[in-house]
């Protein structure tokens, strides 16, 4: 018998602790199971130990002998013996740290289109995470019942399934062309053609459900240096001034007209405040800034719709690959109403579209009203700042510097 208080445990502290967790190993050592365990001695029996107290008779303030009524044969078998028991809040916090390193996210397939037709470029991965209830009452009760100096401990984890799988092809209806947009973004400087590159990202083997009112802001998440973005000029507060992103519109302006094309129903769309010449024809751009103004459309195809881009030159193409329905797209416009010498137009086109039977699905007009450009004061694109200008953070102002020194 032992003479401890209750929830102590006796045993073997380990040197060392190998844990596995599906394809994830991690060996602690005796200073790492120290952040979860308190180690101290208690004086316990062995009927095969010598007692290590010199006055077995001896009954201290505390009483422990008097209090347990140990006869006086029981009191020369005494020893000190090591004992340990847990911190709870450390060791979840361990398991917690953990989880986060076992954590392996499950990979959607990813789709690519091989002559005109939608084909598996790479299959899905099952992703795990641990089980982090069920690894903190193991991970306890090893610990507390450990024996050797190595201890060895197996947690539990559980697989996650993707999202997309390449039977979705199939199921959901990604067989052809639907419809496509194009822009050319031809003499855009250095850093707007590398925030084109980036923002495609966002958008590359997006799948849009059926039904689903697409939000382009949503998938294009945030927009700074530290998500990988470049200053380069935006029309922001009357003026066109460097941020981060800027070119970012192009990116939304050719998805707006794969849309168009497409036969989508627009919910929600703004053209920029002045022309711009990268969106010719003028009357066809979509701009987009976050949280507003947001580009939206409905997917009123019967199935869902696979987002593909492609660069070719300086044209950026937006195709959506699914199922055609028989409905057809006419498109009348852009058409310049009015046009003045200072640069401010207003334009206009129609969307037509009707079912395999001819019925209207959709007839809407998109209006543009643009200001005249000299109303945006422009720094010009040459234009290296000596300072911070007046309304930059020391975070842009931080990255504008490492681009131009």
């Amino acid at each position: 018998m032992s003479f401890f208080f209750p929830g102590h445990v006796s045993g073997m502290t380990p040197e060392t602790l190998v844990l596995q967790a599906g394809n994830y190993t991690e060996t602690l050592s005796s200073s790492d199971i120290a952040r979860f365990t308190h180690m101290y001695t208690r004086i316990t029996y062995s009927s095969a130990a010598h007692s290590e107290i010199e006055n077995t008779a001896f009954c201290p303030a505390a009483k422990l002998f008097c209090e347990f009524s140990l006869s006086r044969s029981t009191r020369h078998h005494l020893k000190n013996t090591l004992l340990y028991d847990t911190d709870t809040a450390a060791l979840e916090t361990f398991v917690k740290e953990l989880a986060d390193k076992v954590v392996q996210d499950p990979l959607d397939v990813k789709f690519t289109v091989s002559d005109g037709r939608v084909v598996v470029a790479e299959p899905e991965k099952v992703g795990r995470r641990l089980k982090e209830t069920e690894s903190l009452t193991i991970l306890s009760d090893a610990l507390q019942t450990a024996e050797t100096q190595m201890l060895k401990v197996t947690l539990p984890t559980e697989i996650t399934q993707p999202k997309l799988v390449a039977s979705d092809r199939e199921r959901l209806g990604l067989k052809e062309l639907v419809g496509e947009g194009r822009t050319n973004f031809k003499g855009s400087p250095k850093n707007r053609v590398y925030n084109i590159k980036r923002a495609l990202e966002q958008f590359q083997n997006v799948i849009i459900a059926p039904g689903e009112d697409f939000s382009f802001v949503k998938y294009l998440g945030e927009v700074d240096g530290e998500h990988g973005y470049l200053p380069e000029l935006v029309i922001k507060n009357n003026q066109t001034t460097p941020e981060f992103g800027g070119g970012i519109c192009q990116v939304s302006t050719t998805v707006f007209r794969a849309a168009i094309y497409s036969g989508m129903k627009i919910t929600s769309r703004r053209n920029h405040a002045y022309p711009v010449k990268y969106y010719a024809p003028y009357g066809m751009d979509a701009t987009v800034y976050i949280p507003k103004p947001d580009l939206g459309f409905i997917n009123n195809t019967p199935g869902a719709i696979l987002v593909q881009s492609t660069i070719e030159g300086t044209e950026l193409i937006f195709r959506f690959y699914g199922t055609k329905d028989g409905r057809s797209i006419t498109i009348d416009g852009p058409h310049i109403l009015q046009s003045n010498p200072d640069g401010s137009m207003k334009t206009v086109f129609s969307q037509l579209v009707t079912d395999a039977f001819g019925t209207s699905m959709i007839n809407d007009s998109f209006w543009s009203n643009y200001k005249s450009p000299s109303l945006f004061p422009h720094p010009g694109e040459e234009t290296i700042y000596k300072e911070k200008p007046d309304g930059w953070s020391k975070k842009q102002w931080d990255a504008y510097k490492k681009i131009h020194p």
